[in-house]
């Protein structure tokens, strides 16, 4: 029998982190993102959309590149 610690990823506490690490808001964030010319939603939107875990896979790529991070998947270590 296999014995596994699941350790799932909550992205917006994540984000949340990374942003107080950078001492910004997401507000900030979108606005910033959004003069820089990338393809986002409202910061309400966003904030909806990261509580429901309803948001692009592309969108959380854009705001981890943006903030100097990346997201990898590697396989799990017993």
């Amino acid at each position: 029998m296999y014995n596994y610690t699941v350790i799932m990823l909550d992205i917006k506490e994540e984000i949340e982190i990374i942003l107080l690490k950078k001492r910004k808001s997401m507000r900030k964030l979108i606005e910033e993102m959004r003069n820089a010319g990338f393809d986002i939603q409202k910061s309400g939107t966003m904030s909806t959309q990261l509580t429901k875990k309803r948001i692009r896979f592309q969108t959380v790529q854009d705001i981890l590149d943006y903030l100097g991070y990346e997201l990898v998947i590697k396989e799990k270590k017993n």
